[in-house]
């Protein structure tokens, strides 16, 4: 009886509910605005969006109170250490770039949800995936992992294909999702070939369990390391797994595809630094070269196929903008690589540059978004003689443009490029360096040539063409929070590698 009582006792957990505070905000706000959108008339739907901002900003404040220490809930051992929920200062920045991302999301959908989109179903979603997104990089066993990165890409599927009728997302949403699934399953076989091999999923126990496994197990442990690293490449959108990006991208509405282009993004990688860094180090001599291979392969695949779009001034801005985010996908594994060569703080290079890449991205699909209002193809020739009509939004897209280049005034750009160069260089990986700069080269042609479009004569004004648009407050908000944001960053580099340096545990 008294065995029974004590084995009882050991499963009653103590939940550190500020910790959990930021993804939990999100999810409730999530259920809320649901339930909410059953009982309000049209007239209120508006009232939807104003409370999932006030909820992605209540998740965002969440975060003050956590910075004074780590902090882990939801412990197998009273001393921690077998934990499935860390806030510590990894986990503290991923969680404000995703929420961050996803409220600028929010700022630039509210037109939308408004005019095209069904609000409660796209606030609902929104909410949810972001709350996903947020558990993610606090997730220390390979079970919450998964369940983390689910959540966080199933609503996005049904985000994409939420423009009903059209056959352009449904289409979007359909690749997405087939790929998705592909990734999560081998993820899942991966995953059960680790448990199956350590016992345990855990990562900190899982890499105490890789460095002593048995010779007839060596083979399948090595099996389940490479297939968990094939799913998260999928999730990263990294050569040969990318060829969903274009067509998903074109195919959702504008504010998801900037949504993809960054949190997307933020959960593939957070989830590949967790298993590869955390769980499989012992293994660092298989994972160390295949991601150097593929962060090659992946930048110069979109470098070059961006080179291809912007040839053509009819083709999709958004498409140029989706082959542009593979090749800044090649740019952000060079760290993680350059880990397995040299230590864990190669990972702050990640890190950073992900940050500062998710200022000028959003601020890219936030004038994208301005031009969508007028221009609904969003075709590139369509920038031509925007800084006659718009000045100040030229101003700002030449500042993102050259920023994601890596060009002065951009300093922001040219910063987050050094520091993962120099990530490459500390850790042996010269040749990956020389790709790197040879891909720099080739995407200054692509983002100069659409940076001349802004300031080229216009077009004469043809019979028919719709007149310009009263851009919404919470667009130009969302234009002017990014900008502000690359100014300072661009002023004051150091404000985001401090942020990010030594971030990971």
């Amino acid at each position: 009886m008294t065995v029974a009582a004590e084995s009882v006792t050991s499963l009653v957990q103590s939940v550190d509910w500020a910790a959990i505070a930021p993804p939990t905000i999100a999810a409730i706000v999530a259920l809320i605005v649901l339930v909410a959108d059953l009982f309000i008339d049209a007239r209120r739907k508006p009232l939807l969006g104003a409370a999932a901002i006030t909820g992605l900003v209540a998740s965002i404040v969440a975060l003050v109170p956590l910075r004074k220490g780590d902090r882990s809930t939801f412990c197998l051992t009273d001393n921690a250490e077998a934990c499935s929920y860390t806030a510590d200062h990894f986990t503290l920045v991923i969680q404000f770039l995703v929420l961050g991302g996803a409220l600028l999301t929010a700022l630039l959908s509210l037109t939308d949800t408004r005019e095209k989109l069904p609000a409660g179903e796209f606030w609902f979603l929104l909410l949810s995936s972001a709350a996903g997104a947020a558990l993610l990089p606090a997730s220390r066993d390979l079970a919450t992992l998964v369940v983390a990165l689910e959540v966080a890409s199933l609503p996005a599927f049904a985000l994409v294909g939420l423009r009903r009728g059209d056959r352009l997302s449904s289409e979007a949403a359909l690749k997405f999702f087939l790929s998705s699934v592909t990734a999560t399953a081998v993820t899942l076989l991966g995953v059960s070939f680790v448990y199956a091999t350590t016992g345990t999923l855990h990562l900190t126990q899982v890499a105490a369990g890789l460095e002593d496994v048995p010779g007839q197990l060596d083979t399948l442990a090595k099996a389940g390391v490479a297939l968990t690293l094939v799913g998260f490449a999928f999730k990263t959108a990294a050569v040969p797994f990318h060829f969903w990006v274009p067509d998903t991208y074109v195919g959702a509405p504008l504010p998801i595809a900037g949504y993809l282009s960054v949190v997307g993004k933020a959960v593939g990688f957070t989830g590949l630094i967790l298993v590869s860094v955390v769980a499989f180090p012992g293994y660092a001599d298989i994972w160390g070269p295949a991601l150097a291979v593929l962060a090659a392969l992946t930048m110069t695949a979109g470098n070059v196929a961006a080179l291809r779009q912007s040839a053509n001034r009819a083709w999709s801005a958004v498409r140029l903008l989706a082959w542009s985010s593979v090749a800044q996908a090649g740019y952000l594994l060079v760290p993680i690589a350059a880990a397995a060569y040299s230590s864990d703080d190669q990972i702050g290079a990640t890190v950073a540059y992900a940050l500062m890449y998710a200022v000028v991205n959003l601020g890219a699909f936030a004038v994208a978004a301005v031009v969508g209002r007028t221009r609904p193809l969003n075709r590139i020739s369509d920038y031509r003689g925007l800084y006659a009509t718009r000045p100040l939004t030229a101003l700002a897209m030449g500042f993102f443009l050259l920023c994601l280049a890596g060009l002065p005034p951009g300093i922001v750009g040219l910063f987050a490029k050094v520091t993962v160069f120099s990530a490459a260089v500390d850790a042996g990986l010269g040749w990956l360096a020389v790709v790197m700069g040879v891909n720099v080269v080739i995407a200054l042609y692509y983002y100069l040539q659409w940076t001349a479009i802004l300031f080229r004569a216009p077009h004469e004004v043809e019979a028919g063409e719709p007149a310009r648009k009263r851009t919404p407050a919470s667009v130009t908000a969302a234009v002017v929070l990014t900008a502000v944001a690359g100014v300072v960053l661009s002023g004051y580099p150091q404000l985001v590698l401090r942020f990010a340096a030594n971030s990971l545990f």
